[in-house]
């Protein structure tokens, strides 16, 4: 992971590109996990994002790597100390986790936890949502935070990804400013597909639920000319969505085998009828 990359991010998301992105962003996610309930819910990175500001369960972390872009502009606070109850690994209620360390930047009714995102400090299936906002595009290794999100999931918990479209204007603009030294977004890695996040989701057995693409304008540095270009908004959604520059992927993790049902219902044994004989044997014309 590079100091650029780290840098960058914080001063992009300010630019106006950056706001137009967060904005759209936000407003999905405030849409999409209102509905989602459960008891423990995380965000991994990207603190720039509120992610969980509209979800309504009791326990809400903000998930931060030292070593991760998609945490900047925030560092691991010096002097900060281990968590009081380190013998409680989902203890998002009481500040962080167990090998997490308490952070400070965390919005009202969250809590901060600083730890490896590739190695997180959680049960497995404990938690029953996860946010991902362009956290795949600032970790080293993108499979293994997947597989470590589907390990702390529980079983119908959900997943929520946001990334930069690699099959857009701003991906191809991203691929020209990476060969000259001059990239459009801030990423650690190539940008991942929409096509190819799919297929690594589902193969950790994840049902998608539903995909959503936006921000359909130019990539362009300007807040005049991003506004200029407005009307393509509802046009792309229209005529070119898959062309969108970001999307968000909404899973849901299943476990083959098992099926959720209420409460079940005893049935009385039904008797069967007695059987009774075609025809009765005449006794007097037996005997003759």
């Amino acid at each position: 992971m590079t100091d650029r990359a780290i840098i960058d991010w914080p001063a992009w998301t300010d630019s106006p590109p950056g706001r137009y992105v967060l904005e759209w962003e936000q407003t999905q996610l405030d849409r999409v996990v209102s509905d989602v309930f459960g008891y423990h819910a995380l965000q991994l990175g990207l603190p720039q994002l509120d992610a969980l500001r509209e979800n309504r369960m009791p326990c809400r972390g903000l998930v931060l790597d030292a070593a991760s872009g998609a945490s900047a502009p925030y560092a691991y606070p010096r002097g900060a100390g281990r968590t009081a109850n380190g013998s409680n690994r989902n203890g998002l209620n009481n500040g962080a986790a167990q090998s997490g360390l308490v952070g400070l930047p965390a919005p009202a009714g969250r809590s901060a936890v600083w730890c490896d995102l590739l190695d997180l400090p959680f049960e497995a299936q404990s938690v029953d949502l996860i946010v991902m906002p362009h956290t795949l595009e600032f970790t080293s290794d993108p499979h293994r935070l997947l597989r470590e999100a589907e390990r702390v999931l529980m079983p119908e918990g959900q997943l929520i990804i946001l990334g930069f479209n690699s099959l857009s204007l701003w991906g191809a603009r991203q691929s020209v400013g990476k060969m000259t030294g001059r990239p459009f977004v801030p990423a650690a890695v190539d940008l991942i597909a929409f096509t190819r996040l799919k297929d690594w989701i589902k193969l950790l057995g994840f049902d998608l639920e539903r995909g959503r693409f936006g921000c359909y304008r130019p990539p362009l540095d300007s807040e005049q000319w991003l506004a200029r270009y407005g009307f393509m908004e509802a046009a792309g959604d229209r005529w070119w969505p898959i062309f969108g520059a970001t999307y968000m992927i909404k899973a849901i993790k299943r476990v083959r085998g098992m099926r959720l049902v209420g409460p079940l219902k005893v049935k009385k044994p039904v008797l069967a009828a007695g059987l009774a004989p075609a025809a009765t044997p005449n006794t007097r014309n037996h005997t003759q």
